[in-house]
């Protein structure tokens, strides 16, 4: 870890030398050398349990929707299903087009999709946090960070109560955890951009913002409502006025993404795919009581949430963050102009009002496309799941922070506040151990009883058969073949047999 020393002394600050000139420097060195240790071994465990999380993809076999995409994909081609989605069926022309291409190889790109997935968005979130610190002319602890970024992503992916859909089922991650890290990305690009002040390259920044924001706009509307509102907050905060930014570009920036957003928006709304999908659950008139039923569906979304104690384990982390940060070393001198205070407290507290109106906008659209139910389709919340853990992390970064540079000279309460934030921290990942063992075991056992079934409806196809056996397989709450009574309203049933090529499938 960086030892840049403590308050104002500019004198050697060598761990050697602090130990020379004072008996209790190997005391207030403690708290540097526990960190790190802490640090690793909350990463292992989170690292662990994403590894198998990665793995699982190997298992993975086709479910609900599943079905169908790969009919389409393998007949029609990315193309030919960008049309039949924009005509026939939702109007999201980026998430036809994507599905089109992952599934253009059966089922390869569905496996490897979990672990490209958990190592894009850990990699964006750990070079995200990077220029974050160096924005703020702080240390870089490159541990810690990958700590925060591992809980974190364990929590997004395993800590929910659909995590089989949230990574493992490729047309829900396609629909709402793949915009998040693009999201992440795009961020990035822009940031870089900022950075090197180059009139081509921000040019080039602002034009990506615009095409990315637009095929967001196609991919996933619950996406489009929580990134159109920090987009928009932030073009806002960072207007030279208030000083946030030093110019113009972050602002542009953002106003590029929002319209973007709003392109895609009209793309998907207007589409004859979309006109169809809405005739199928005819709106309600927005009145009180469908506002009343809206706010119990967000409540009950936030109860979910805040039932599961593991979360927590993200503002853990963060707090280790901000310990490893405060101990690294005192901050560099602040430029002199930024913003005032009340700027500062006002983006602090910004997050728990976006969250709650993004969260509130995805409730009213889950109620609206699915009905009273809607709400349950967790796989939809990852939306604004991905920021309330960053801001979770966040704030527990500030507190790590605030307790590491207020006990610099009181060593043994700064080592217990980083007992106590891992601590929290093992205990979370822990608590993700049961169900990433669930997870394990229902996916791998249906792979096995899955392979064996397909091989003899293929050999019944290619002897000729028009109807065979299936015995549907359940897993993570999807539909599979004869969820219906009725056989031409089973549009699993009819997609599977479409694949097999064959005419009708029967139970056994």
């Amino acid at each position: 870890m960086p030892n840049d020393g403590e308050g104002g002394r500019g004198e050697d600050d060598s761990p050697g030398a602090s130990d020379a000139r004072d008996p209790g420097g190997r005391r207030e060195g403690a708290p540097r050398r526990l960190l790190p240790w802490i640090a690793l071994v909350v990463a292992a465990g989170a690292g662990a349990l994403l590894s198998v999380g990665a793995f699982l993809g190997v298992y993975v076999r086709p479910t609900s929707d599943d079905w169908c995409a790969l009919w389409k994909a393998r007949d029609l081609g990315p193309l030919g299903i960008t049309s039949d989605f924009y005509r026939t069926q939702n109007g999201r022309v980026t998430n036809a087009f994507l599905t089109g291409l992952l599934y253009s190889d059966g089922m390869r790109g569905p496996k490897l999709l979990p672990a490209f997935l958990i190592v894009a968005l850990g990699a964006g979130l750990l070079l995200l946090a990077r220029e974050v610190l160096r924005a703020l002319r702080l240390p870089f602890p490159v541990v810690a960070t990958a700590t925060a970024v591992l809980v974190t992503e364990a929590l997004l992916f395993l800590g929910g109560t659909r995590s089989y859909q949230v990574l493992l089922w490729a047309p829900a991650t396609i629909s709402h955890t793949l915009p998040g890290v693009i999201g992440v990305w795009a961020v990035l690009s822009g940031v870089w951009a900022a950075r090197s002040r180059r009139p081509w390259a921000r040019s080039v920044a602002v034009g990506s913002a615009i095409v990315l924001g637009a095929a967001a706009g196609t991919l996933s509307e619950p996406f489009v409502a929580m990134s159109g509102l920090i987009a928009a907050t932030a073009a806002v905060l960072c207007l030279p006025r208030l000083r946030v930014a030093p110019d113009r570009f972050a602002s542009t920036w953002c106003a590029a993404w929002c319209v973007g957003l709003v392109v895609g928006t009209v793309v998907l709304y207007t589409s004859p795919g979309a006109r169809w999908r809405r005739a199928q659950q005819p709106s309600r008139p927005l009145s009180l009581e469908e506002l009343g039923g809206t706010l119990q569906d967000w409540l009950r979304i936030w109860g979910t949430i805040g039932g599961q104690w593991a979360y927590a384990g993200a503002g853990a982390a963060g707090v280790l963050l901000g310990l490893a940060v405060a101990l690294a070393g005192r901050p560099a001198p602040r430029a002199t102009g930024g913003p005032s205070r009340g700027t500062v407290l006002v983006i602090a507290v910004l997050p728990v009002p976006l969250l709650a109106l993004g969260s509130l906008v995805t409730a009213y659209g889950l109620r609206g496309g699915y009905g009273a139910g809607g709400w349950t389709y967790a796989r939809a919340w990852t939306s604004f799941l991905v920021p309330f853990l960053i801001a979770l992390c966040g704030y527990g970064a500030w507190l790590g922070h605030r307790i590491g540079r207020r006990t610099g000279a009181r060593p043994v309460l700064a080592a217990a506040a980083a007992g106590i934030a891992g601590a929290v921290a093992v205990a979370a990942t822990a608590a993700l151990v049961a169900p990433t063992r669930t997870l394990t075991t229902t996916t791998v056992a249906r792979s096995l009883a899955w392979d064996p079934q397909d091989a003899a409806i293929r050999a019944g196809a290619a002897a000729g058969q028009r109807v065979v056996p299936y015995r549907p397989l359940h897993i993570g709450g999807l539909a599979e073949p004869f969820f219906t009574r009725t056989y031409t309203r089973d549009w699993v049933a009819q997609c599977a047999a479409r694949y097999y090529g064959v005419e009708t499938l029967r139970r056994p």
